[in-house]
């Protein structure tokens, strides 16, 4: 599990992409103190394991379905990459729950520029919406952020200062394509309201002390 609170922006000296399993190498500094080979590693918001470690930078394996569904596979030697590592039981809780499992890429429709706070219109998969609530959360490239206003198609979110010096959203143009996680606590709820409709479609009554694994496949589990 991760925060969104990027912990440093890294730059990326290889990309390596193949038919089955392509690689990384990113240059860093803070991210590999206490990082060792098999730890997980938010990389623009996509939990990835670190196969090897250097001096001054670490190496991740992507797969094929990863890159497919993230904009991972668009990075090129020289690109800016947000990284994080995974939570420690005493680490505060700065942003909200991430898990680093992408649900899809979202696109940058306009960005408004101000003295104190850019804003950014993102436009997220349809189907991914209804995740999305007024102040709610989402994590954009690896990033906590607060969801300003939500629209029918799209939502905006503020950022200040402090947010585009220390990470890659101060470089995005618009058109750019940002790697969405909607919050997994919304997900849970959208799980159990649809558990329930099917139920109520389907007429099922729940015989007393025989929850079975049938039962849970056709509710939904």
């Amino acid at each position: 599990m991760f925060t969104g609170l990027v912990e440093e922006v890294g730059i990326v000296e290889k990309v390596e992409f193949s038919s089955s399993l392509s690689t990384l190498k990113i240059k860093t500094k803070k991210i590999l103190k206490d990082t060792k080979e098999s730890d997980s590693v938010l990389v623009n918001g996509v939990c990835l394991t670190v196969v090897n470690i250097g001096k001054e930078d670490f190496t991740v394996e992507v797969i094929t379905q990863t890159l497919s569904k993230t904009n991972l596979v668009r990075l090129k030697s020289g690109d800016k990459v947000n990284l994080e590592r995974s939570l420690l039981p005493t680490t505060r809780l700065g942003g909200h729950l991430v898990t680093g499992d992408v649900d899809g890429v979202a696109v940058i429709r306009r960005i408004l520029r101000g003295s104190g706070q850019w804003i950014m219109q993102i436009e997220p998969p349809l189907n991914l919406m209804k995740f999305i609530a007024n102040q709610g959360r989402v994590t954009l490239d690896g990033i906590s952020l607060t969801i300003a206003e939500k629209r029918e198609k799209d939502f905006t979110v503020c950022l200040i200062p402090f947010t585009l010096e220390y990470t890659n959203l101060g470089e995005k143009r618009e058109g750019d394509k940002l790697n969405l996680e909607v919050d997994i606590l919304a997900k849970y709820v959208e799980q159990v309201l649809h558990s329930q409709k099917k139920l109520r479609e389907l007429s099922i009554s729940i015989p007393s002390g025989s929850i079975s694994r049938d039962f849970l496949r056709k509710v939904g589990y």
